[in-house]
């Protein structure tokens, strides 16, 4: 139990809130459409866990040298020396195994669905290369962003296939520059660090003030695409236009709290605000196909 405790707190298990609320707004829709099969739940919340997990371990993996010359995150398992190399490739390969695994539950069906089977590798390849984006590109919180917009694009075709794309992908454009947004705060604090480790980022390239004005552009055009989803969703009405307002308002309070001579409450702006965000998007979303908008 114990080792288990360190895995899940080496790959921040609780920020797995992030994406998989949006997974499950896609297949709430898509299950007022097609109807949802307790398999298919069960394959969306393993393929999503254990997806991000794997991603996470190579993460560390990968920026073990980086974590471990940063005195922010010094303090991670690898760096701090209480999770072995060997031990997280073991947990690496385990999750990776267990999400290839997991796209099966999809073809217990009829008809069967091979898309999610078929698309798992290219899918955690690309999850698992955000981790080295920083060595060549100031773009890699966007790359983070295609990153986590899979989620609902995946969870879509897990459900219904490749059919009717206008909601998943609107939905995905909110969530690629809402990740992006928030990444770039949270990358402020290594700023300086990524500089002189010649690492890319927005705030090494643009300094604080410019990574600032950038994600909130990026936050701007989240609230875009959540209203053009609120527009063209038949299953939305007044709760979910609600709903785009106050994050609006979360999103704004955000920009307020990280200022460029004040980065003391980014953690408040990166976890707490955003997961009030991704949750409360989805209980509005069971809410509206619940009450039939």
């Amino acid at each position: 139990m114990n080792l288990l405790a360190r895995l899940l707190g080496m790959i921040r298990f609780s920020h797995t809130l992030f994406a998989l609320p949006f997974a499950l707004v896609a297949a709430t829709v898509a299950a007022s459409r097609d109807g949802l099969r307790a398999l298919d739940l069960l394959g969306i919340l393993c393929c999503m866990v254990f997806a991000r997990s794997a991603a996470m371990a190579f993460n560390r993996l990968a920026d073990r040298r980086f974590d471990a010359a940063n005195p922010r995150t010094a303090s991670r398992p690898i760096p701090a020396g209480t999770l072995s190399v060997p031990t997280v490739v073991a947990f690496l390969l385990g999750c990776s195994v267990a999400f290839v695994a997991s796209t099966l539950l999809f073809t217990v069906r009829e008809p069967a669905n091979w898309w999610p089977f078929y698309l798992s590798l290219p899918v955690l390849a690309f999850l698992c290369a955000y981790s080295l984006t920083k060595r060549f590109t100031s773009l890699a919180h966007y790359w983070l962003g295609v990153s986590l917009m899979l989620a609902p694009i995946s969870a879509w075709i897990a459900i219904r296939g490749i059919t009717d794309p206008t909601f998943p992908l609107l939905l995905a454009g909110a969530v690629l520059f809402w990740v992006a947004g928030f990444d770039i705060l949270y990358a402020c604090q290594d700023a300086g660090f990524d500089r002189d480790a010649k690492l890319h980022s927005i705030p090494a390239r643009l300094g604080i003030r410019g990574a600032l004005r950038l994600a909130a552009i990026g936050h701007a055009a989240m609230f875009g695409f959540l209203l053009a989803v609120w527009w063209t969703t038949p299953e939305f009405g007044w709760i979910w236009l609600m709903g785009v307002i106050a994050t609006g308002g979360l999103l704004l309070w955000q920009h307020r709290l990280v200022r460029p001579d004040d980065l003391t409450r980014v953690n408040v702006a990166f976890f707490q605000l955003n997961i009030v965000i991704s949750v409360g998007l989805l209980a509005l979303t069971i809410l509206e196909v619940a009450t039939g908008g």
